[in-house]
């Protein structure tokens, strides 16, 4: 598996902290920025991975701002993306298995690094249900066009 992860200044500690969970989980992980604790705009972020997402350059995604809600809005934006703000484990589950939520995003001022951590591994590990939820996932996808 091939994930992509970003972040806004917030957020940078929690993807360095979450990057070096995934090589031990033999995941291939690319770094969409951001590079420090400096300021930046989230959009700048946000955007490419999700692009990288619903190209399918990348599998899945990880995104990491303050709220977690502005980055939540910039993938969201991009056709294709399914992000997910998920602030605890339960949350991310469902996420994956009823909406086929292809980016995980999390809010790095409300929740602690080792949640967050636990809340990757379970979006990570998580399948799509399908079923009928397969038939609202497609309705979603038509309505972006």
């Amino acid at each position: 598996m091939k994930i992509g992860i970003g972040s806004d200044h917030a957020g940078f500690e929690m993807k360095e902290a979450l990057k070096t969970c995934l090589g031990p989980l033999g995941i291939e992980t690319i770094d969409f920025g951001c590079e420090s604790t400096a300021s930046v705009d989230y959009p700048d972020i946000g955007y490419p991975l999700a692009k990288a997402v619903a190209s399918s350059e990348i599998d899945k995604g990880i995104l990491i701002c303050g709220s977690g809600i502005g980055m939540s809005i910039v993938a969201n934006k991009v056709p294709g993306v399914r992000a997910a703000l998920a602030g605890n484990a339960d949350i991310a589950r469902l996420a994956r298995e009823h909406n086929d939520a292809n980016i995980l995003v999390l809010g790095a001022r409300v929740i602690n690094i080792n949640e967050a951590e636990k809340i990757m591994q379970v979006f990570l590990k998580t399948k799509f249900t399908g079923g009928r939820h397969a038939r609202r996932v497609k309705k979603i996808a038509e309505g972006e066009g």
